[in-house]
């Protein structure tokens, strides 16, 4: 049997055959544009466990801590540039009306290389969405690509570059004094932070889906409705996550054809018995002869995999 790992004569050849395809999107898409994954090592934020800081119960708690964070990742994101993966995806969408792209990430960042919104579901929300903290249940104002930076003028530390050491689109914000642990936070009362201008009652909150809530049940029926009601699908790039957050998680299988469909991952991290050896995947479903797996980085290998179908890029980086 061919080498599963690495394999893009493999690949090509599938790709070739291929009619739909959907890609399933994690952290690691962004990484070479400087965004931090915020899994695993280094998943930190001023030693809080950046996972702690994604719900509900924080906000409630304490709301300033939590939008100094996501003003945070705001800047970031805005200062970053989406980089050769995203273009790719992109480039792919505009060829292949049936392929369609489920992303984790909030940073916009397909968004800004291009990818077709018809072709993209975000599954996780937006950084640059805004809402009401009583939405939908008691107030439905809802602002969608505001970008802001700062939001506020209370939240303005979290936007702060030293003149002398400048961001780099790969180190957006490699020097924020913000994200020194030693530093205290600046002290914010709640009323400076950013209210519904709808019921002039409530804060603001950040448009994206903290551990705990609901994916948007419209999205989640139209995904279904791809998945099953196109016929099989013949490929599911799995890109730069850990697949361990449901429903992201399940849709590889849920995607797959018995003996048709290729799961194709994407990750820097990958070990050995998940290349070569048949294993548990993502503890159900075992791994079939006819997936592969590309170690490194989506920037590295996404262009080289559909170059047969996008082409090369210019340039500038676009297709």
């Amino acid at each position: 049997m061919a080498s599963r790992l690495n394999n893009l004569a493999t690949f090509h050849q599938k790709l070739a055959k291929a009619d739909r395809i959907l890609a399933i999107c994690g952290a690691g898409l962004s990484a070479a544009s400087g965004l931090p994954t915020f899994r695993g090592a280094g998943g930190l934020w001023r030693n809080y466990e950046a996972t702690d800081l994604a719900t509900s119960e924080a906000f409630a708690s304490d709301p300033s801590l939590i939008w100094l964070f996501y003003a945070y990742r705001r800047h970031m994101a805005l200062q970053a540039l989406p980089n050769a993966g995203h273009h790719a995806l992109a480039a792919l969408a505009k060829k292949n009306p049936n392929f369609l792209c489920l992303t984790q990430n909030v940073d916009n960042l397909s968004s800004r290389a291009g990818h077709q919104q018809q072709q993209l579901r975000t599954l996780h929300g937006s950084l640059f969405t805004l809402q009401c903290s009583s939405y939908p249940s008691r107030c439905t104002y809802i602002d969608k690509n505001n970008t802001l930076d700062p939001l506020c003028p209370a939240l303005a530390p979290a936007s702060v570059n030293p003149p002398n050491d400048p961001p780099t689109p790969s180190q957006p914000t490699k020097t924020i004094p913000l994200l020194d642990p030693s530093t205290p936070l600046p002290p914010i009362h709640p009323s400076h932070l950013p209210h519904c201008p709808q019921c002039k009652e409530n804060l603001l909150r950040p448009g994206v889906v903290w551990f705990g809530e609901s994916l948007n049940p419209t999205m989640l029926a139209e995904i279904d409705a791809w998945i099953e009601q196109g016929g099989p699908i013949d490929i599911v790039l799995v890109i730069g996550t850990s697949s361990v957050v449901y429903p992201a998680a399940g849709y590889a299988e849920k995607a797959r054809t018995k003996g048709r469909t290729s799961v194709v991952t994407v990750n820097m991290e990958v070990e050995e018995d998940d290349v070569e050896e048949p294993r548990m995947m993502w503890g159900k479903r075992r791994r079939a002869e006819e997936d592969l797996v590309f170690q490194g980085g989506a920037e590295e290998w996404l262009p080289r995999m559909l170059e047969p179908v996008i082409g090369v890029a210019g340039d500038d980086g676009r297709y």
